[in-house]
This record gives C-alpha cells, structure tokens and sequence, in this order.
C-alpha cells in the first residue's frame, strides 16, 4: 500500500517519549522522513534508529524550545538539511497539577515556558516554510497539529495553571486556522484526555495521591491512540481539514 506521506519531512517536538515518540514513529511509517526533537538526545538516538531499522528515516535535533533561538535553530536546521518542512507536531508539554493556594510558581512558569511560549517559538519559525510547502509541495497543503488536551475545554479545580495554558493553545490555534488555511495551511488540535504517559509522573506526590483518587478507574488512552488520530488528520486530502479532535477513554466521563 503507498505511503501516503512519502517525500515530506514532518518535525515532532518532545519526541523523546509518549505521544511524541509513537507520533514519529507513525508519520515515518506513513513515509515521511522525520525530525525529532527534545531535551533527551539519548532517548532521540534510540528512536531514530528504531525508526532506521524499519526502514524510515528520522534525524535527531535536540534542543530546548523554551529558549527562542534554539526552537528556531531547529527549524533552520531542517531546513538547510532537506530544504522543506511539510509538517509541524507542537506536542512538547508538561502538566503540573495542583492547589493555586501555595502552588510552587516555579512549575507555573515551567508550564508557560513550555506549553505556550515553546509552541509559539516552534510555530513563528516554521510558519513561513509551512506556507511555502502549501505552494509548492506535491500535495499543495502543509499541516501544524497542536496538542492541547480536554483541560483546554474543561477547567477545573486542581489545574487552574494547566487549563491555561491550554485554553491558550486553543485560542491560538483557532486564530492562526483563520489566518493561513485560506493559503492550504492546516491547523489541527488534538486534545487528549487522560493518556498513560510520563506527563502524570512529574508532578508532587501529594498532587499525585490526589490524581489516583480521580483516574484511578480510568482505563487510559495510549500513545498510540493519539498518534493515530494525528495521522489521520495529516494524511486527508487536500480539500479536507480536520480543525479539532477531542479525544477520551470510553469510561472518562469529565
């Protein structure tokens, strides 16, 4: 069966682990040759040569996205390797739950830092290039998927920080859709509810006590099942963009 992303190169962020791992490894399936990108070069290297191994093709960048240069070096430097960009994964995220009553605002910070200025960095830089491919390409469309999460739809006690930063993604997505997908780029949202990843194992342990409380019974998303949904929005014709993908473990009900 023909791959239906062969010839375009495709970027993931937080490529190191979860969403971003099963994501890269997805879209190198479906033929694209992929840019990974994270903190972790050592993770990085291993998924690029499971990705090798299967006969796709990755290349490994790692970089800090929080730091404006750096996200736009990663950019350039795809670029000056293939000389396109056809795709763009803003998965890169942490969640750090917890009271706003004397919540460490260092973890605030690293949630803005990550969530809403790391996805901006990464979107300003490719943009232009983006635009180009949606032009020139073969397939006369380029995709910028972001990863928000059912707390950009639902606030709720405990995540007031989180649901920030994810109502902006939202907010931010819908604004950048209006502008460009009138020049064939699409701009999808992608939001998860609760998936088994490392984003749970980073935050306090009181926090975490509380968090088994509430999804204890939940049977998670995986991975994959979210990388399956990105592939699918990124591999419809050019005629059909899919704005927003809501989605939940059958037994979530919040």
């Amino acid at each position: 069966m023909a791959q239906k992303l062969q010839g375009t190169v495709a970027l993931v962020t937080g490529a190191s682990s979860g969403i971003g791992e099963a994501t890269a490894k997805t879209l190198a399936a479906q033929g694209a040759t992929v840019v990974v990108v994270a903190r972790r070069k050592d993770r990085l290297d291993q998924l690029a040569a499971d990705i090798t191994s299967q006969g796709g093709a990755a290349f490994v960048i790692e970089a800090d996205i929080t730091d404006q240069v750096q996200a736009q070096q990663a950019i350039e430097q795809t670029i000056q390797k293939y000389n396109r960009l056809d795709i763009v994964i803003n998965n890169a995220g942490v969640m750090l739950l917890g009271p706003a009553e004397n919540a460490p605002t260092e973890e605030w910070d690293r949630m803005v830092s990550i969530n809403v200025n790391g996805l901006l960095h990464i979107s300003h830089a490719a943009l232009p290039h983006l635009l180009k491919a949606a032009e020139q390409s073969e397939r006369k469309v380029a995709d910028l998927i972001n990863i928000s999460s059912v707390a950009g739809r639902r606030a709720g006690a405990g995540s007031a920080v989180y649901n920030m930063t994810k109502f902006g993604v939202v907010a931010f997505s819908e604004a950048l859709r209006q502008e460009v997908t009138g020049r064939g780029v699409r701009v999808g949202l992608i939001e998860p509810g609760v998936v088994q990843t490392e984003l749970s194992s980073h935050v306090r342990s009181e926090v975490m006590e509380e968090m088994g409380k509430l999804f204890g019974d939940i049977t998670p998303l995986e991975s994959q099942d979210i990388a399956d949904a990105i592939e699918y929005v990124v591999t419809r014709p050019k005629h059909v963009a899919i704005n927003e993908v809501l989605i939940r473990p059958t037994d979530q009900e919040f």
